[in-house]
């Protein structure tokens, strides 16, 4: 990409990170939509089969620390952390007429949704930033299994998104949902999605994108995916 691009991230929840990258503008969005649509799609998967994909769920989980990530696909680790969420970005804007697809939508509206009402909270956003550094210190000092950092992720979840006026209705399978390590797999997923609107938001996307770019963007994450190396280890956990 010609030039330096900086993008400040001024929400303190997710930190203040200057994005310089050799992606292109729209590229560096679509990695970000990949962000939340990979969350949703996992969500999704969750609920209906209480199942997820352990390399994608681990680079979603720790999006969640990356409160300075010098570029957006370091967010991920890489960009081979969101190929599952490029993959599902042209599902998604492709074919309306999968009901994985369609949910997967709907997960999508509902984040962006949530990312606006978060957005207007200083409060809560303190508070998730502070509980994240938390949890983010006893990962890299105690325990980094992700089903245990997942518990923590999905109390902070509880205690803070839930309490905004727009919820998400996660629909599913009632045996797996009630478990509750699935439910906190979902709430983790959830933040992990919000955080990756945060960002999508901020490098510029707008809901009304999907409607006059979807061409374009499901096009830009065929390409980026095409050019990813194959997944070694995308086994299902349950």
């Amino acid at each position: 990409m010609s030039g330096r691009r900086c993008y400040r991230d001024c929400t303190q929840s997710f930190g203040e990170t200057c994005l310089v990258s050799s992606f292109t503008p729209l590229q560096q969005q679509v990695i970000a939509l990949a962000g939340v649509v990979q969350a949703t799609r996992m969500v999704d998967q969750v609920a209906k089969t209480g199942s997820y994909p352990a390399a994608f769920f681990e680079a979603s989980l720790r999006s969640l620390f990356a409160f300075d990530a010098p570029t957006v696909d370091a967010v991920y680790g890489n960009i081979q952390g969101v190929k599952l969420g490029l993959r599902s970005v042209v599902d998604m804007l492709t074919d309306a007429t999968n009901e994985d697809h369609v949910a997967m939508g709907a997960y999508v509206r509902g984040l962006l949704k949530l990312e606006d009402q978060f957005g207007k909270r200083p409060d809560l956003q303190e508070v998730v930033a502070s509980r994240l550094g938390h949890v983010n210190f006893k990962a890299q000092h105690f325990s980094d299994d992700a089903v245990e950092l997942a518990a923590s992720i999905s109390a902070i979840y509880q205690d803070t998104i839930s309490h905004l006026p727009y919820r998400i209705k996660v629909k599913g399978n009632v045996q797996h949902l009630q478990q509750t390590k699935n439910a906190d797999l979902v709430r983790t997923l959830l933040l992990a999605g919000l955080r990756s609107a945060h960002l999508w938001r901020q490098l510029g996307g707008r809901p009304r994108h999907f409607l006059f770019k979807g061409g374009k963007l499901a096009a830009t994450a065929s390409d980026l995916s095409k050019q990813l190396s194959p997944v070694t280890d995308n086994r299902s956990l349950h």
